[in-house]
Order: structure tokens, then C-alpha cells, then sequence
């Protein structure tokens, strides 16, 4: 049972485990390179390709957490508001709502 009734609820302690910079430019990072290898996938029909988008998404994320946040990935028990905070962050920063 979620300890989250939504999302609304769920984003401030996804921000709250994100707190180190090192962190919170790995998750960017991994997203912008998973957005490039989506991109790529479709212009060239490679779709193996996209069997790296979980590993280059979660490798970077996760070595943000378990190097420098010192926590566990809150994936682990709320995977589906974890990818959504994800891409949630990553707008927030390309909009300048939370600083690299």
C-alpha cells in the first residue's frame, strides 16, 4: 500500500531524495541520453537500441543515489510515480524550476 493517495502528494519527497546536485544531473543526464537513443531508434529503425533505454535511464539515476544521495532509488517502491518524477524533474529543470 502507498503511503501516496497521488502523484501531488508523492513529487515533494521525490524532490526530497534528489537534493544533491551530482544527483539530480545524473537523472538529467540519463534522460537527455534516452530521449537521444528514442530519437535514434526511430530515425534509424534500430529498435535493439531501445533495449538500452532502461539501463541508460536507471544506471545514471542510480548512481546518483547509491554515490552521492546515499538512499535508495525510490523506484524500488513506487515505480510508476519514480518515472513520472523523472520526467517531471527533468521539465522543472529545463524550465529552470530547480537548479543542476
Amino acid at each position: 500500500m502507498s503511503r501516496f493517495a497521488s502523484f501531488r502528494e508523492f513529487y515533494p519527497f521525490y524532490l526530497s531524495e534528489h537534493r544533491h546536485p551530482v544527483c539530480r544531473r545524473l537523472h538529467f543526464a540519463g534522460s537527455s541520453l534516452v530521449l537521444v537513443v528514442v530519437a535514434a531508434a526511430l530515425v534509424s529503425g534500430r529498435w535493439g537500441w531501445l533495449l538500452l533505454v532502461p539501463v541508460i535511464g536507471y544506471g545514471f539515476a542510480w548512481v546518483g543515489h547509491f554515490a552521492f544521495e546515499k538512499n535508495r532509488p525510490a523506484t524500488f517502491k513506487h515505480p510508476l510515480y519514480s518515472l513520472a518524477g523523472d520526467w517531471v524533474m527533468f521539465w522543472d529543470i529545463l524550465r529552470g524550476r530547480i537548479r543542476l
